[in-house]
Order: C-alpha cells, then sequence, then structure tokens
C-alpha cells in the first residue's frame, strides 16, 4: 500500500516576544521583609487590613480602655482638682483586665494562626529566617500593647496640660507612666505569646493566656489576703508572692521605683534588694520567653 504523500515538515520552533521583562530593581533583602511582616502583624492585632468584625474586639478594648481616663479628665476640670484622681501608672493597674483580655485575644491572632493554616513555612521560604519571624511577631504584640496603654496615659496628659496643672508634675509622672507602660507590655506579653504558639487554635490559646493571668493574680491576691490577717497592712515577707504573677511583679516594681501609692495595702518591691529581684524576675521572664519561641520555631 503506498504511503501518503508528505505534507511538509514541522517547523523547529518559534520563540514570541509576549513582553515578559526580568526585574531589574532592587532587591530589598531581609530587612525590608522582616519589617513589612511587623507592620502587618501590628496591623492584624487592631483587625486593620482583615474583615470588619476582626476590628470589633480590638476597637472595644481600646475605647474601654481609654473612656475611664477621658471621664477622669473631664471631672477634674470639672471639680478643678489640683491633681488627676489617680497617679498615670495606677491607671494602668485599673484598667489591667481590659488590657488583658486584648492580649489573650490578639496573641493567638499573629501566632495561632499561621500555625493553624500551614503557613508558616511559606515565610521561611523567603529570605527572612525563623528568628526574624519572631522577632517581627514579638515586636508586633509588645508594640500593640504598648500602643494599648500609652493612649490612655496621652489623654491624661492632655486634659491634665489643659485644666492648668503642673506641667512639671504631670510630665515626669507621664514618664513613670511610660516606663510602666512598657514594663507591662514586656513582661505580661512574652509569656503569653509563648503560650500561643504553642497551639494552632486560637480558642485554646485564649482560654489558657487567660487562664494563667487570672489565676497568677488570684493566687497572690489570696496569699497577700491570709498575711494581712486582720490588719490592713501587707508585710514586707508577703509582698514577694507578687513575684509569681507578671502584673503584680510591674506593678510592685514600679511603685518602688518611683515612690508611687500610698497606704498599708500598697504593693512595693521590698526595699533595694526587692528592686533587684523583682527587675532581674522581670528580665528573666522576657529573655526565657523570647528564648523559648525562638526554640518553638526551630522545629517547624
Amino acid at each position: 500500500m503506498p504511503l501518503p504523500p508528505e505534507t511538509g515538515r514541522a517547523d523547529t520552533g518559534v520563540i514570541h516576544d509576549i513582553g515578559y521583562r526580568g526585574y531589574t530593581g532592587p532587591r530589598l533583602g531581609r530587612s525590608y521583609a522582616t519589617r513589612s511582616l511587623f507592620t502587618q502583624s501590628l496591623r492584624a492585632a487592631y483587625g486593620l487590613g482583615r474583615s470588619g468584625k476582626s476590628k470589633v474586639l480590638p476597637m472595644l478594648v481600646l475605647g474601654a480602655a481609654t473612656a475611664p481616663a477621658a471621664i477622669m479628665v473631664t471631672l477634674t476640670l470639672a471639680t478643678g482638682r489640683d491633681d488627676l484622681p489617680v497617679d498615670y501608672p495606677q491607671y494602668l493597674s485599673v484598667v489591667g483586665l481590659v488590657v488583658s483580655i486584648f492580649l489573650a485575644s490578639q496573641a493567638p491572632v499573629l501566632f495561632s494562626r499561621d500555625l493553624r493554616h500551614h503557613t508558616v513555612p511559606l515565610y521561611f521560604s523567603r529570605p527572612i529566617t525563623r528568628a526574624d519571624y519572631v522577632r517581627a511577631k514579638f515586636a508586633a504584640m509588645v508594640t500593640a500593647q504598648l500602643l494599648l496603654m500609652a493612649a490612655p496615659l496621652l489623654v491624661l496628659y492632655a486634659g491634665a496640660l489643659l485644666g492648668g496643672l503642673s506641667f512639671g508634675h504631670q510630665t515626669a509622672h507621664l514618664l513613670y507612666g511610660l516606663v510602666a507602660a512598657v514594663l507591662y507590655a514586656l513582661v505580661p506579653t512574652s509569656v503569653a505569646v509563648v503560650i500561643a504558639a504553642t497551639t494552632p487554635r486560637r480558642g485554646f490559646g485564649v482560654a489558657a493566656i487567660m487562664g494563667y493571668l487570672a489565676i497568677s493574680t488570684a493566687v497572690v491576691g489570696i496569699v497577700v489576703g491570709i498575711s494581712r490577717g486582720v490588719s490592713s497592712a501587707v508585710p514586707d515577707s508577703a509582698q514577694w508572692i507578687t513575684l509569681l504573677s507578671p502584673g503584680g511583679l510591674v506593678e510592685s516594681l514600679t511603685n518602688e521605683l518611683f515612690d508611687l501609692g500610698s497606704g498599708p495595702e500598697r504593693m512595693h518591691a521590698p526595699g533595694a534588694l526587692g528592686v533587684l529581684v523583682f527587675a532581674a524576675t522581670a528580665a528573666a521572664m522576657v529573655a526565657g520567653s523570647y528564648a523559648l519561641l525562638l526554640r518553638r520555631y526551630r522545629s517547624i
């Protein structure tokens, strides 16, 4: 049977120019990627760039932390007081529960969600390292906490100056408050982010963080109450128990450092030795938690 006639030999190939060009711009590298992750995480802590319902709780907490400061300023101006009803560091103790709610609810947003959706390996496929990831996330949560506490302090300060209160006194005590805010943002947060990074389930993370903060505070309150007995004074021997509570530790340390608070119920680090021990414990909690966080992400 004769073969069909040859219809023509196929071409070896044709290259079409469809306009694609190689990237010739700057290579921004690890530092830029780390800063971008920090910015994105900080925004996520307040629900920015996410759905509307993700913004509800952070904004409610921010309003709840700031509203009492506005009320105190209004009362101070209306009554002609010579000073604010509470000092700046003490105000942070007043809104401590609100700050704890924010920490417990938003720390898992920054850590647990990445674990749950298995997006952590995707970050490491880019130039950033595991240490960069931990650094950016840790700094974002600390900054979010600091902004939450700094906002009402600035409201108090602005209101005090508008009311004609002493500029020097208010400025000095605002600085005390900002130092306390930094410590509150570092010590409890460092423990909370380690807890959040241990579970991919956000609900478990929220419950564990809130449980830890509530139980440690309750234990300190019970021991202090028992040690006081029938008197209202808290003995120095019982002041050491606040080392078990991150919030109590910071409150006692700042009260002693800046000579704040008065009365027999005042919590403070007992003497110079107490200041050294409390400061060392705070530093150890932050450094130890950060080391545990690094170790956690080395295994992912």
